[in-house]
């Protein structure tokens, strides 16, 4: 008998097939709070154990990869993208302190192609087991005629919890406190946009090889870095130093000064020191390629500096050296200052919020 819905583009039965595929490995990401495994309605979480906190808060973030996408399909290599969807969702909830407890995803498709669908699903597996986040449901839905057969998007959205008094953010920040870089793994998922402007203009194909991305590595390969999954190194810090971070910034849209702005507090102030740091070789490429000084695309792309931690005097050698054995090198660019100072050339908070000022300094090492 015709299936008149298939006739109309969108099969079903693939859909399954893609079910089946990436039944594995999201159960793996489950833990006893999980109940009813895969495939319901909805996702449902035990959370009985909030009745041990003294004032639980939830933190909640959605976001998806951007742009990227389109060289994971240009490429057709789709295993790191959904590592890209969990830092980018997950890691903004570490940044108020709190612990990641599941996560949803959403993908939309032209045509579902199972095996492609579950090489997206196992990337975002892999990061939700990565960071201890349970992936309790998702959805794959298949658009023909909006979308092209090979074309997909991801988005997701997490859940986390935080004892209030653990709560991290400006209100914590003092004066003379340390500002702590982390080092990114590459561009993350931000300012792919600008990136594929670049290369367009200079005609650069993404399966060309160039010498400063390695020996056998496609310019496609380089970009599709996935990003630096920063959530449990963070939360084992928290752990072992307690009281030691105040605030973090998850250095994503928006560059380097406004994302660091918008964690500190109102009247104060820090200099990031660029010569600190030595941005990764894939920033210097693209900028070279584009004719733009680097400093030109500080509001665009995170240059190696995936977080920052701003933590008291104290123990900022300390935080450092925990971080670098956890395999996150880290490194001090600054200092929390609070008395005043003319701000011209500083940014001063960021989306909507009223936070410090920050400005980048001198010149990068290299």
């Amino acid at each position: 008998m015709p299936n008149p819905y298939a006739e109309a583009g969108v099969d079903t039965a693939a859909g399954d097939l893609a079910v089946e595929l990436m039944k594995s490995a999201v159960s793996a990401t489950h833990n006893p709070s999980v109940l009813g495994g895969v495939g319901g309605f909805a996702g449902l979480y035990d959370v009985s154990f909030l009745k041990d906190f003294s004032r639980p808060l939830l933190a909640t973030s959605t976001d998806g990869v951007g742009t990227k996408v389109a060289i994971a399909q240009a490429i057709d290599k789709h295993d790191t993208i959904g590592q890209d969807l969990v830092g980018m969702v997950v890691d903004d909830i570490v940044v108020v302190g709190a612990r990641p407890l599941f996560m949803t995803d959403y993908i939309a498709c032209g045509r579902v192609v199972p095996n492609r669908i579950a090489d997206i699903v196992a990337g975002i597996a892999r990061g939700c087991s990565a960071t201890g986040t349970a992936l309790v449901g998702g959805e794959t839905a298949e658009h023909p005629g909006l979308l092209g057969p090979d074309d997909y998007d991801v988005a997701g959205a997490a859940t986390g919890v935080v004892e209030a008094s653990a709560q991290l953010g400006a209100h914590l920040v003092q004066d003379g406190d340390v500002v702590v870089a982390i080092e990114s793994s590459g561009l993350h998922s931000n300012g792919y946009s600008l990136v594929r402007h670049i290369l367009a203009q200079r005609g650069v194909s993404y399966t060309e090889q160039l010498p400063e991305f390695g020996a056998g590595v496609s310019v496609g390969e380089a970009l599709l870095e996935p990003t630096r999954l920063y959530t449990s190194p963070l939360l084992a810090l928290l752990e072992s130093h307690p009281g030691a971070v105040h605030s973090l910034s998850h250095v994503t849209g928006g560059g380097i000064a406004a994302n660091l702005a918008r964690v500190l507090p109102v009247g104060s102030w820090v200099e990031v020191d660029r010569s600190t740091w030595q941005p990764l070789p894939v920033f210097r490429v693209l900028a070279d390629m584009a004719g733009t000084p680097i400093e030109d695309t500080e509001g665009t792309w995170n240059l190696g500096i995936g977080m920052f931690a701003v933590v008291s005097a104290g123990a900022a050698s300390d935080v450092i050296a925990s971080l670098g054995a956890a395999g996150m090198p880290s490194w001090s660019v600054g200092t929390i200052a609070m008395s005043a100072r003319e701000l011209d050339g500083f940014e001063q908070g960021a989306k909507g919020v009223d936070g410090g000022a920050v400005r980048l300094v001198g010149s990068y090492a290299g």
